[in-house]
């Protein structure tokens, strides 16, 4: 039987390096078709120390091997920004050269969330928009049922979401984007891009999730607050926590404001949030994923000519 090669290019920082790594492995497995194998590397210039450089030396690709060996599929993690424009980030060349070389060989790719904005802004010149808040939390949208790579999804797609920026549903479509699914509080969920024969998947949200990642963003962002390395609170996420835990987060957040101070995080009730947890979105993420891989085993042949219909 046919083995599917997917590369995995996980830029994340490292305190999100083998989480983001797993979801990814865990995810792409549930959804195999086919035998699979998930082949690792990570840009040089993402910044690492001395454990993730570690993890990374003794199990991924050196990225310049990685090139050079074959694939039928390729993913592209984000990572955290620093500079407003992202071309001022000093693994900017890196992204444009890694656009190119995926169009110059026609390889289908999944470019998930900083990875899909930087994509886009190298390919048609979109540049993300800063929200005025966080978008951040579980998300419905409206999905192209008729479209290859979402069927089995049904006409509401439920994705998490968590980013402070955002690429318009408008200049998106202008250049050529199809939107496959998107909602009123996140824009564009997943669309793509077919342009001189190569397919590209773009993903404003983070359907690999799991159920205590966004908790764990969340608590993240209430250390860096009680730390003073960002001036407000961060908000809850959206139909995240049940009431009772909405409540007890509240409760914590109340005493966070009144002794901000790093100690204080160790009162967060972190085992009882996250007893409280649901994953409403794991087993569309494995259908989407599934429709993708059984597209790329196919050689793309079931996607062409089924990218009309987008969402209005």
């Amino acid at each position: 039987m046919t083995v599917i090669t997917v590369g995995l290019i996980n830029n994340m920082p490292d305190s999100a390096l083998k989480e983001t790594e797993s979801q990814f492995c865990a995810l792409l497995n549930a959804a195999a078709p086919t035998p699979l194998e998930v082949r690792r590397t990570s840009m040089p210039e993402v910044p690492r120390g001395e454990a993730a450089g570690a993890h990374i030396a003794g199990n991924y690709w050196p990225l310049e091997d990685f090139l050079r060996a074959p694939l039928d599929a390729l993913i592209v993690t984000g990572t955290e920004p620093l500079a407003a424009d992202l071309r001022d980030e000093p693994y900017w060349p890196r992204v444009a050269a890694l656009v190119d070389w995926a169009r110059s060989r026609a390889l289908p790719s999944i470019w998930s969330c900083l990875a899909a904005h930087a994509a886009v802004l190298h390919l048609s010149g979109i540049r993300r928009q800063r929200l005025a808040q966080k978008c951040c939390g579980i998300f419905r949208h409206d999905a192209q049922s008729g479209h290859a790579l979402m069927r089995r999804l049904g006409e509401t797609v439920v994705t998490p979401h968590s980013r402070w920026n955002d690429l318009p549903i408008a200049p998106l479509r202008e250049a050529g984007y199809s939107i496959l699914s998107a909602g009123p509080e996140t824009g564009a969920n997943i669309f793509e891009l077919h342009q001189g024969g190569t397919r590209m998947i773009f993903l404003q949200g983070h359907p690999e999730y799991e159920s205590v990642t966004l908790l764990k963003e969340y608590r993240r962002d209430i250390g860096r607050y009680v730390r003073a390395q960002q001036p407000h609170y961060p908000t809850l996420p959206q139909d995240y926590f049940c009431a009772q835990t909405v409540e007890l987060l509240n409760e914590f957040r109340e005493r966070a404001e009144m002794n901000r101070r790093p100690q204080v995080m160790a009162d967060f009730p972190a085992a009882a949030v996250e007893g409280s947890l649901r994953n409403t979105w794991h087993a569309q993420a494995v259908d989407l994923y599934r429709n993708w891989l059984e597209l790329v085993a196919a050689g793309g042949h079931e996607m062409v000519g089924q990218s009309g219909g987008m969402l209005q």
